[in-house]
């Protein structure tokens, strides 16, 4: 495997593509083959499969069960234990279609020949994970790498994680996590990519690209499945697995447009998500599965459920028992289970009692059988399940350069008073402070199904690494993540004072955020903020580097600090990408895909909500729509982050006032670098709709330009506009424009610029 291959590696060729009008770049990968081939006519060789198939072989077909640990259960001397036999056989009945999160590429190579040559029908097996953000080689947890703003970035490290997951034998990844979050108390905005649908949508896009490569048949090459569908990141108070009363037009407007945006881009499977949707749990939920996702959007994929989701209608008191949660859950389009067994053991005796049509269960199995022979399962079931390939494609170095890279940008520069960063290399003495600067296990994230924490580079060794061995470094934990220690804080107070510089590396750990990790209080644990007031009231100059996966509220030490960088959870080489950015290797170019509070109780909070009838005044006597302690303005914007360097925009101007119907409107400002050091600047475009029937956010992102300028240089940059960018949810559910007034503005961030003013006719 070599990783120089234009079409599908780790290359920088790259192409133009239209995001509504707004050309974007990405890796130079299209819509798979065998994605068009899903949307022909009937499959002959399906349909003879079917013909031939038991109701129990068909309930198989769409059965997944979890095989982790099971490689520990074979001995080289006498075979399989007990439990693993029972699975082996099950697989040559053809009771089962597949497995999740298997850690043994010959174990499973070993289940696919007993399904291929043993199984009556001889019908291939699926290997699925959840590879969220990388294998053994971890880039940044989504939410982080979204702050790239880079959709190129995006899509290559997906298409590294595929190569490195199809060597570990995973054909199927469920990812990405697609949904929009507006609340950061939600411990999963850490797996997706922040507020905006918009970015939201092209990152989709892109990382479906990268994980399905140019080739789905291809041995590495991954089925995405873009997750959860839907409405999952609306639950009520941030809480997992909460309801999400969303009104349709929000459900439209916010959170569907993601997951079209990854089947257009060719993914040919979702998940379910755990959350009902106006009092309908998803699993069960025929207005999305079918109504939605097939009718409307012409889906011929699959669905799966989440972990024993079918199952969870019982508790959602939405069906009777097992079998009533099957018969609700294959009848509203949910095709395939993962975990629990249920369709397997329920799905024969619905069908004999004449409760759940036969017809139904067909169409369930034809969409898994499909999405099998578009992976190519069919003309070589040992795809991906080449042992070899483990010695060969894991922790590649382009991989692990590629890590370093994501990472560095990535990170968001929110404050630098003084240009205190970057540091000098030289000259002046560092304090590193905080529980994460030797840390090892909190480098990678939540979702690393199977880490590699060994290789994970610590803030201490990749500072070590830039300086030196004689570098002038002192490093004190000064506590714990959530509890003090004895004499921490009086040793971080002693280095402070003996250094010129003191950097905290201060945050969340890995197990606050992601799955079953909502929170509160989103912000530093007390054990922390505690560390810091001590160190801010040293009066050295002071620079937080924040670990999280989410927008926190930053206390007033962390907010009064010289400089602050939101570092996320960055995987694998985190420590050399945070000196890199440090000592100004590499400037930071990051952008937040979430607001920042001022404070947690403003939760959900984001910066395109609706116009209210009575809009706060952001400074002045507590009127309108806010709260009495603080302003309704961000701390830290959504599409906030500065550089090393400083950038001035010119005016936003129109090639012309009013748009017809059929015409393009050229939105254009010239961009300055005003500093004496390069600047990576992304310019943003925003706009709003006016006057609606349904009303609009006061601000939309409709497009992005990455632009590197030289110190002193401009650039002109121009966005095109035409009516489909202009066209929101009505509320009959049809997506349209209006004639009427908008105001676009190109800017910095999403509460900077002035808009100007323009018509549709």
């Amino acid at each position: 495997m070599k990783f120089d291959n234009a079409s599908s590696r780790f290359s920088a060729s790259r192409r133009t593509f239209m995001a509504g009008s707004v050309a974007l770049t990405t890796v130079a990968v299209g819509l798979p083959a065998a994605a068009a081939k899903l949307l022909s006519p009937a499959d002959p060789f399906i349909e003879g499969l079917l013909k031939r198939m038991t109701i129990e072989e068909k309930a198989g077909q769409l059965s997944m069960a979890g095989a982790q640990g099971m490689g520990r259960l074979v001995n080289p001397d006498t075979g399989p234990a007990p439990a693993l036999q029972t699975t082996l056989d099950e697989i040559a009945k053809g009771r089962l279609t597949g497995f999740f999160n298997g850690d043994d590429v010959k174990l499973g190579r070993d289940m696919q020949q007993i399904a291929v040559e043993k199984s009556r029908l001889g019908i291939p097996l699926i290997f699925a994970a959840d590879i969220i953000h990388g294998l053994k080689t971890a880039f940044p947890v989504p939410l982080g790498e979204a702050a790239s703003f880079d959709v190129d970035l995006c899509a290559r490290t997906a298409r590294a994680t595929a190569i490195e997951a199809t060597a570990f034998g995973i054909q199927w990844t469920f990812a990405p996590a697609v949904d929009i979050a507006r609340d950061q108390r939600w411990g999963r905005v850490v797996e997706g990519a922040g507020e905006d649908p918009w970015l939201g949508s092209r990152i989709a896009e892109a990382r479906v690209r990268g994980f399905q490569g140019g080739d789905l048949r291809a041995d590495d090459t991954m089925l995405a499945c873009p997750k959860h569908f839907a409405g999952y990141g609306a639950v009520q108070g941030g809480m997992d697995y909460n309801t999400a009363d969303i009104p349709e037009t929000t459900l439209r407007e916010v959170h569907l447009p993601p997951f079209k945006a990854a089947f257009d881009a060719g993914a040919l499977t979702t998940m379910a998500s755990f959350n009902d949707t106006a009092g309908v749990p998803s699993t069960g939920n025929a207005h999305l599965l079918t109504g939605i996702l097939r009718g409307e959007w012409g889906f011929r994929g699959l669905v799966v459920s989440d972990f024993n989701s079918e199952k969870e209608l019982i508790d959602h008191g939405y069906a009777a028992d097992e079998a009533d949660a099957v018969l609700k859950a294959v009848a509203a389009g949910c095709d395939m289970s993962i975990q629990g067994g249920l369709y397997l053991k329920h799905i024969p005796a619905l069908v004999k009692s004449g409760r759940l049509k036969v017809a139904v269960v067909d169409e369930a199995v034809r969409r898994v059988l499909r999405v099998k022979k578009a992976l190519g399962l069919f003309d070589n079931p040992y795809r991906s399940l080449r042992p070899e390939r483990l010695a060969t494609d894991i922790r590649r170095p382009e991989a692990v350069a590629l890590a370093r890279e994501a990472a560095r940008k990535s990170m968001v520069l929110l404050k630098n008073d003084n240009a205190l960063l970057p540091l000098p290399k030289t000259g002046k003495s560092i304090a590193l402070i905080g529980p994460f600067v030797a840390d090892r296990s909190n480098a990678l994230g939540p979702w690393m199904v199977f880490p590699d924490m060994h290789t994970a580079v610590t803030l201490e060794q990749g500072v070590r690494a830039a300086l030196g061995a004689n570098a002038a470094v002192t490093v004190v934990p000064g506590c714990g993540i959530e509890r003090p220690v004895a004499g921490g804080i009086e040793a971080a107070v002693a280095a402070a004072r003996g250094a010129d510089v003191a950097v905290l590396y201060v945050g969340e750990a890995t197990t606050m955020s992601g799955e079953g990790a909502s929170r509160v209080d989103i912000t530093i644990p007390k054990a922390q903020i505690d560390l810091i007031d001590a160190v801010a009231a040293v009066g050295k100059p002071m620079v937080i580097l924040l670990k999280h996966g989410r927008a926190l509220e930053l206390p007033a030490s962390v907010r009064s600090a010289g400089a602050i960088v939101c570092t996320w959870f960055l995987g694998s080489e985190s420590g050399n990408a945070i000196a890199d950015v440090l000592f100004g290797d590499f400037a930071p170019q990051g952008r937040l895909p979430v607001s920042f509070p001022r404070r947690a109780g403003q939760q959900p909070f984001y910066y395109n909500h609706r116009a209210t009838g009575r809009p706060s005044m952001v400074e002045g006597p507590p009127v309108g729509a806010r709260y009495r302690e603080v302003s309704t303005s961000a701390l830290y914007p959504f599409g906030h982050g500065l550089g090393y360097s400083t950038a001035a925009y010119g005016p936003t101007e129109l090639s012309q006032t009013q748009l017809q119907r059929n015409g393009t409107l050229k939105v254009r400002t010239r961009v300055t670098n005003t500093g004496n050091k390069a600047l990576h600047e992304v310019a943003q475009l925003y706009l709003r709709i006016k006057v609606a029937s349904v009303v609009q956010p006061v601000r939309a992102l409709k497009g992005i330009r990455h632009l590197d300028l030289a110190p002193g240089e401009s650039a002109d940059v121009e966005f095109a506009l035409d009516a489909r960018d202009l066209a929101y949810v009505h509320a009959d559910s049809s997506t349209r424009a209006d004639a009427g007034g908008f105001e676009v503005v190109i800017a910095p961030n999403s509460a900077a610029g002035t808009p100007v003013a323009f018509t549709l006719a």
